[in-house]
């Protein structure tokens, strides 16, 4: 199965527990995203890109003319469909289709936003070179997501942290540095405008459950945590009796540049 096939198959089953989930219904990001919206796109096209379960789609939605709701999983664009209609919220559309090949034209939105989706694309490069061609001269991109680890035994970490991800979620490509998500912006033509950081609390049966992680997956996944390096175990701060960790996300803001001649 090509990667794309896999995302679809792995978050298709698990859309209403991404709606339901804390993790993702709930952040300062949220608001950030609400208040950025007003500034930016008020009365304007704004995209969700890989939407999801439509959360940050939800908190955009009061300031746009329109919000498409954009993802590769049809049950997650169903479950957004229902859930805008029972809030109200008659700006959001779904359309379906990858990060990397976007059916828009060029300029369309003022406000391209993405949260916690990054990390399942196949080329983000590309996926930032589109929400770059899509974005109307001067527009805003917003782009949330679990970031890798920095300073000291920054490898060691990192090895740890994909490893985790990908036996929790076989869909998983890369959790990126901030050093990573910089560069690509850069390439992407962007101008980065600022950057925040802050900690992800996992409760860890809720996290295995959420993707309905497979029984030897979920051992392997308790084995490595109960066992990682003293280093891993603090920076990550992970709960010995829950096994309960602590991830790193991040927010970068850039605008797009505008082009003359």
């Amino acid at each position: 199965m090509e990667h794309q096939g896999t995302v679809a198959q792995q978050f298709g089953p698990q859309a209403q527990a991404y709606l339901s989930s804390a993790v993702h219904a709930q952040g300062r990001d949220l608001g950030q995203l609400t208040g950025l919206a007003a500034r930016v796109a008020a009365g304007a096209a704004v995209l969700d890109l890989g939407c999801g379960a439509g959360h940050a789609g939800f908190a955009l939605a009061p300031h746009a003319a329109e919000v498409v709701a954009y993802d590769l999983s049809a049950d997650m664009l169903a479950t957004v469909a229902q859930a805008a209609a029972e809030r109200g919220l008659a700006s959001i559309r779904t359309r379906q289709g990858p990060a990397e090949r976007l059916p828009f034209a060029d300029g369309t939105f003022a406000l391209v936003a993405s949260r916690y989706s990054a990390h399942h694309w196949d080329d983000p490069a590309a996926a930032l070179a589109e929400a770059a061609r899509v974005l109307a001269p001067g527009g805003t991109l917003c782009l949330i997501d679990v970031v890798g680890p920095q300073g000291p035994h920054a490898a060691l970490l990192d090895t740890h942290l994909q490893a985790l991800e990908l036996l929790r979620d076989v869909s998983h490509v890369r959790d990126y540095g901030r050093g990573e998500w910089r560069a690509m912006l850069d390439a992407a033509g962007f101008e980065r405008l600022d950057e925040q950081d802050w900690r992800l609390d996992i409760e860890f049966s809720g996290w295995l459950a959420r993707m309905r992680t497979p029984s030897v997956l979920e051992a392997a996944i308790r084995q490595l945590l109960a066992h990682a390096p003293r280093e891993v175990r603090d920076y990550y701060r992970v709960d010995p009796a829950t096994l309960d960790f602590k991830l790193e996300s991040a927010m970068f803001i850039a605008r797009k540049a505008n082009r003359i001649g």
